[in-house]
């Protein structure tokens, strides 16, 4: 059907045959476009079908309203699909979110007498049981290695109080042989043991083949802890320092694996901790009359800090400065420093064992950053 044998009437979509067929007359179709369709009828002849124009206005409206009403049914059809969808889609969404909430509580139980911060702390530490895990499984496979290998392992804790060592030395070992691991926290020196020479009473605590060993605090008591209180003379303090280099590294050249970690807690987050010691009564065992004075004795602490991250770091025996704010973070950087100090067998490669240097923070840094500031 050609559209130029035709010409439009006063009804747009109405249009009538140009020429008059002999027998027939003229013709009247509809030809229009709905919802990006197009439609086509003829809706007869003059002659044929005595169909008048006023006929033919007729019977195009009611074609029109055919398709248009077929259309808006099929919309609302459509509408009432996605209706049907959503709604289905909600309630499988509700569904499970109901399942969800209701696992949730059967774990938690009465939690809304709990505090949300001492429940959230708590959720947050089974997360963070659970990173570790992969790394204590290497430990115990390092520990293996030393055995079968009898090589002996001396790891130092040092840093100020309240800075994580004991936390991080408990999950360390956590699940280490405690056949062949042994934790040392000397206390104050017996008369004997002052009139002995210095590093005498920790000797006798070195490992044996097979065997690591954990100081939390060691002979660098020396360093820092003694001179500030005054538990050794100016003369003892400088004899340490000048010797205890030479010292190490026999031990490293007789075999010994010697790491040093160096815990370095903010003066701000200190202070938190040990408010938190004193406010919680499971705590409050930990805090003691010097821990009183760390805080007024910050500077103090820090300048012997300086001189013995500065002197008594060496190329056999570095010191390894673990930031401890983030105590999680810290113990996961320590457990990477000491798995990377020995190439035992069964390492597992898909581990992450590289230094986080937020956490991870080499003397050289860390010097620097005392130099700009006292805060660690």
């Amino acid at each position: 059907m050609n559209l130029g044998d035709f010409e439009k009437t006063n009804i747009s979509g109405l249009y009538i045959s140009k020429e008059n067929h002999p027998e027939f007359g003229n013709k009247y179709i509809a030809r229009f476009q709905h919802d990006k369709k197009r439609y086509v009828k003829v809706l007869g002849y003059t002659n044929k079908d005595n169909l008048t124009r006023k006929d033919a206005i007729e019977l195009f409206k009611e074609f029109k309203d055919s398709i248009v009403s077929k259309s808006e049914v099929k919309i609302e059809e459509r509408v009432e699909e996605k209706k049907l969808l959503i709604k289905d889609k909600d309630n499988e969404i509700l569904k499970t979110l109901k399942e969800e909430n209701d696992f949730l509580k059967s774990i938690l139980g009465n939690y809304e007498k709990l505090n949300p911060h001492v429940l959230s702390e708590g959720i947050q530490k089974i997360y963070d049981l659970e990173a570790l895990k992969k790394y204590q499984i290497e430990l115990i496979k390092l520990q293996n290695y030393l055995e079968k290998e009898n090589k002996r392992m001396i790891i130092i804790f040092e840093g100020r109080d309240a800075s994580g060592k004991g936390g991080a030395i408990r999950r360390i070992t956590r699940y280490m042989n405690n056949k062949h691991y042994r934790v040392v926290a000397l206390g104050k020196p017996t008369e004997t043991q002052k009139n002995q020479w210095f590093l005498q009473r920790y000797i006798t605590h070195f490992p044996t083949g097979g065997e690591v060993v954990l100081f939390d605090r060691s002979w660098y008591n020396r360093a820092m802890v003694e001179p500030i209180f005054g538990f050794c003379t100016h003369e003892e303090h400088e004899i340490f320092m000048e010797d205890v280099v030479n010292f190490e590294q026999d031990l490293v050249r007789q075999g010994m694996v010697l790491i040093k970690l160096y815990f370095s807690v903010s003066k701000e987050e200190q202070k938190r901790r040990f408010e938190r010691r004193i406010e919680d009564p499971l705590r409050q065992w930990k805090f003691s009359e010097v821990d009183m004075q760390a805080q007024d004795l910050w500077d103090e602490f820090s300048e012997k800090k300086y001189e013995m991250l500065r002197r008594t770091t060496s190329r056999s025996a570095p010191w390894h400065i673990v930031r401890s704010d983030d105590k999680h973070k810290a113990r996961l950087e320590a457990m990477k420093i000491i798995l990377n100090s020995v190439d035992y067998d069964g390492r597992n490669y898909s581990l992450d064992f590289d230094a986080n240097e937020e956490i991870n923070i080499s003397v050289q840094k860390e010097l620097l950053q005392m130099r700009k500031s006292k805060d660690y």
